[in-house]
């Protein structure tokens, strides 16, 4: 049985979602339950509108295409109430296409799904959740990680840690998560996508359940439990997000009603040919509320904190990974996807409006101008963007033999060049260990002794350089393998004690981070920023300065595999400094024979500076000095 006579929609929500501005769908499409004349049921719709039929079929008629057909309403929206379905049971929509095929396909707007390789949406509802989270929200409103420490760990959940070769569920990994984080000196977590998808193998990538998060590791609302115990530990949550591309699997979005619904028609738009998958219609309205409505859920009902999201220059430019011949210019002639622009600062400029101390970051991997700038100043309206340029040139140069360093020592200065043109977040992440890559441990040269010593200053470089940071989960232990979906991160590599010291030292240095002003506080203004030395190729060292109101730190960075005595840098002002951190500490294994330097400035002229002082610099190391003593 089903009824007709039941809607949520108004005129005016099928005009904002005709229009493109509805961002709210998923409080109208999918399946909700309601009551009519005294029966509980369901409400079910969907928008299919080149359809010629459409029913729902479930658990609740065994999926009988015959019995629950669903009226077809302006806008071309589905819509039916059945007072025969129930909460748990799963359903799809049986929908004949133009051409008289027939298809059945998951909800886009479900809640919750059959945990893969099953395939069916499930009735679900999201309310009765007690959030606890309200301190954490306030204090979101009333901070800014542009001004604050911002200290990432990306993390995959499936292959984090394991129990009895099996996943930690949401509720399992909350506690276990929390605590770790907390240790480590994180101060957020990014979640690999955990939109449902269907293939494992895709990470989360491949995505078409953008309502629901994966049924791999729970239900809603224990993923919600699960958020809501990283806020009230003091843990913000980072979303990875999909709108560049999705999964072609046949009960998904592509192809939703037999015709090119949600994807461009054109396969030179509308297929992307290095993740062979579809690519989404940004010309189309309601394919934009569809995508800025999930941004706004995931953002709403889950409390989370920002979206990274992915592969923003594959929108931006029309010609990416295709060749000539395999694309479309825009109407100017010129590569540039004109219709993803517009979607990405309405994307930024609606999640912004409506939702108080959020943050929107983009992996974007070119020089595409103003990504993080305002809207209204041209911009693309992020708040954050992945520094992949540094991550390239960074890793580029720590390959390098020691040896060869010093002609490659452009690599690790020209980051400065641009540091101030976005606000910026540098990121060694999932990408970078995979597909034969490499883990960071190996992709360091020398011994066992050498490539700790590398991956420690590689770190402790990372750390003192102007940005935000993200490390992927296992770059902290030092993990050989490279990262599996398969496998649970070593753990047992910190019995180990060069894997312990790297762990250790990445624990007291996220600590310091937090605790250090100068480290984080004008991350975005060239104020916060100074050369000491960065001409100093043909030793492999370069010198720099941290700062903040009444504070300095510097930094002394040996990338070379040799012992520097009374090796003399220039001081920004006169006074004693201390050694407040050292990578080459006995503590994580190093070899430094002096740790624990308080040094004396000298007014003797250097490099520009008219204070310099002499350090023992030992080999592979970095090094921080803050200032504890003016002098007269």
């Amino acid at each position: 049985m089903i009824y007709y006579d039941v809607t949520r929609w108004s005129d005016f929500d099928r005009y904002l979602f005709g229009e493109g501005t509805h961002y709210r769908l998923y409080e109208k499409f999918g399946a909700h339950l309601m009551e009519r004349g005294g029966q509980k049921g369901v409400y079910f719709s969907v928008w299919a509108p080149h359809a010629k039929y459409v029913s729902v079929v479930g658990d609740f008629n065994g999926y009988d295409a015959t019995t629950h057909p669903l009226k077809k309403s302006e806008g071309g929206i589905w819509e039916g109430f059945t007072p025969d379905a129930k909460i748990g049971q799963t359903y799809k929509y049986h929908i004949r296409t133009p051409y008289d095929t027939v298809q059945l396909k998951a909800d886009p707007f479900a809640f919750y799904a059959e945990k893969a390789p099953k395939s069916a949406s499930r009735i679900w509802e999201l309310e009765g959740y007690e959030w606890q989270d309200s301190r954490w929200l306030h204090k979101r409103t009333h901070t800014s990680p542009h001004r604050d420490p911002l200290n990432i760990y990306e993390i995959h959940l499936g292959s984090w840690k394991k129990k009895e070769g099996k996943p930690l569920s949401y509720l399992e990994a909350a506690k276990e998560l929390a605590t770790y984080i907390i240790q480590m000196g994180y101060t957020h977590i990014e979640l690999l996508p955990v939109s449902e998808y269907p293939f494992e193998g895709s990470w989360g990538y491949q995505a078409h359940g953008y309502f629901a998060p994966t049924a791999r590791y729970g239900t809603p609302q224990e993923f919600m439990a699960f958020i809501d115990t990283m806020h009230t530990h003091g843990i913000g949550v980072i979303l990875d997000w999909v709108p560049s591309h999705f999964a072609t699997d046949g009960h998904g979005l592509i192809a939703f009603d037999g015709t090119a619904l949600y994807e461009y028609e054109d396969p030179r738009k509308g297929y992307h040919p290095e993740w062979k998958s579809a690519v989404f219609d940004y010309g189309k309205p309601q394919v934009r509320s569809f995508l800025i409505s999930s941004a706004h859920f995931w953002l709403d009902r889950y409390h989370i904190d920002g979206i990274r999201v992915d592969a923003v220059a594959s929108m931006l430019y029309l010609d990416y990974g295709r060749k000539e011949g395999e694309w479309l210019p825009n109407i100017y002639g010129g590569n540039e996807n004109l219709e993803a622009i517009a979607f990405l600062k309405q994307l930024n400029e609606s999640c912004y409006g409506h939702f108080k101390g959020i943050e929107m970051i983009a992996e974007e991997s070119t020089a595409f101008p103003k990504v993080t700038r305002p809207v209204y100043e041209g911009g693309l309206g992020f708040g954050f963007k992945w520094n992949m340029g540094w991550m390239h040139d960074t890793l580029a140069y720590f390959k390098t033999d020691p040896l060869f360093r010093k002609y490659h020592h452009n690599q690790i200065t020209f980051s400065m060049w641009y540091a101030y043109d976005e606000n910026f977040i540098l990121p060694l992440s999932h990408d970078e260990v995979v597909h034969m890559k490499g883990s960071l441990i190996n992709k360091m040269p020398g011994d066992k002794d050498q490539k700790f010593a590398n991956l420690r200053a590689l770190f402790g470089y990372m750390m003192a350089h102007p940005g935000k940071k993200l490390l992927f989960m296992g770059g902290e232990i030092a993990q050989y393998k490279e990262w599996s979906v398969d496998d649970q991160l070593q753990w047992s590599l910190l019995k180990d004690p060069h894997h312990h010291g790297l762990h250790q030292m990445l624990k007291e240095l996220y600590h310091l981070y937090q605790k250090e002003p100068a480290l984080y506080l004008w991350d975005e203004k060239r104020e916060g920023f100074a050369w000491l030395n960065e001409k100093d190729w043909e030793r492999s060292v370069l010198s720099f300065a941290r700062f903040a109101p009444d504070q300095t730190i510097v930094v002394l960075c040996n990338f070379a595999n040799t012992l520097y005595q009374e090796y003399r840098f220039p001081l920004p002002s006169k006074g004693i400094y201390q050694e407040i951190f050292n990578s080459q500490h006995p503590n994580y294994q190093g070899w430094d024979q002096y740790p624990h330097r308080l040094i004396q400035s000298e007014p003797i002229e250097c490099c520009g500076y008219e204070n310099s002082t002499l350090i023992t610099l030992p080999p592979l190391s970095v090094i921080y000095l803050t200032q504890i003593k003016e002098q007269a």
